[in-house]
């Protein structure tokens, strides 16, 4: 299982300077990959492609970029560019957000979501793949051209948790990213499904992308309190909800990965057993000293490289 390093609103430096030096800092220390959000401070795929011009080896992946408000032609485009920028290695992940952000922050209509994805991979993937489309659907109606800039390959995951989804995901793209998925749920519902998607397609066997908070420290009670506090609010939305059900939890704390360097070892290691290819940790601090805590799960995690 690669390990990555992910950034989103927590942990990432305020300066886009500041954070393409964190990138830089994430290859230097010999981490498989780098992972950043698409929020409301920088726009995810100009941030890769800033980094890709400062590093050489390291995957550099979106986690993730909402469909809805960036159409796919668009999004094929500049994720060309992106991926020449970082010489093929980019992942480009995408997602559809949740229906409070496409409705009452973008103005749009989350309407057919399964379809919507559908038709949007098709695009995408023709954009990408050939550098043209000619398609008419239910939603999308495109006929385009782009010069690509680079004929590298790219790596498409899409965020996909329901069985429509990890469908679409396991046919048409290279595997998924997960937030707020236990083991258990990697195991008996998302691997399965993703898997099998892809062996009917006769494509290569999926990547799993696992998203969780993670921990090293001596008290777990205070970090699970503390990861109560940060990441609560994902249980309130439907499709991260389903997950955690099916994971047989109440709180979106009880997934996160806390506790010593053996214990949390012991949990990353479940993760792989569980069907889990790539591992995108997101460190979140405890205690009175967050740099310490900070440095003290980098180093455990630094120290796991290429042997999970």
């Amino acid at each position: 299982m690669r390990i990555g390093i992910f950034f989103g609103t927590m942990g990432s430096s305020s300066t886009l300077d500041g954070l393409i030096q964190q990138i830089v800092d994430v290859e230097d220390d010999g981490f498989d990959s780098f992972w950043t959000a698409n929020v409301s401070r920088t726009d995810a795929l100009t941030v890769v492609a800033l980094g890709g011009q400062r590093t050489s080896r390291i995957e550099m992946g979106t986690a993730v970029v909402p469909t809805f408000p960036r159409h796919p032609t668009a999004m094929a485009q500049q994720a060309l560019t992106t991926n020449a920028a970082t010489n093929g290695r980019l992942i480009l992940g995408i997602g559809l957000s949740h229906q409070p952000n496409v409705e009452n922050r973008w103005g749009l209509k989350f309407e057919t979501p399964g379809q919507h994805m559908e038709e949007y991979m098709t695009i995408l993937r023709s954009m990408v793949d050939t550098g043209k489309v000619d398609f008419d659907g239910s939603l999308f109606n495109v006929h385009a051209e782009v010069e690509r800039v680079s004929t590298d390959p790219m790596t498409v995951c899409i965020a996909a948790l329901a069985p429509r989804m990890l469908r679409i995901a396991g046919e048409m793209a290279q595997g998924t990213i997960t937030w707020m998925v236990g083991p258990t749920t990697l195991d008996t519902h998302i691997v399965p499904r993703i898997t099998k998607a892809a062996e009917s397609a006769g494509r290569e066997a999926p990547r799993v992308c696992v998203g969780l908070p993670i921990c090293v420290t001596d008290d777990r009670s205070a970090a699970f309190e503390r990861a109560g506090e940060f990441f609560q609010n994902y249980g309130n939305l439907p499709s991260y909800r389903r997950m955690l059900d099916i994971e047989g939890v109440e709180s979106p704390a009880e997934v996160a990965i806390i506790g010593n360097e053996s214990e949390v070892e012991a949990q990353l290691r479940a993760l792989s057993d569980a069907g889990a290819t790539d591992y995108l940790a997101s460190i979140f601090p405890e205690g009175d000293d967050s740099a310490a805590s900070f440095d003290r799960t980098r180093a455990l995690l630094k120290g796991l490289v290429g042997k999970l």
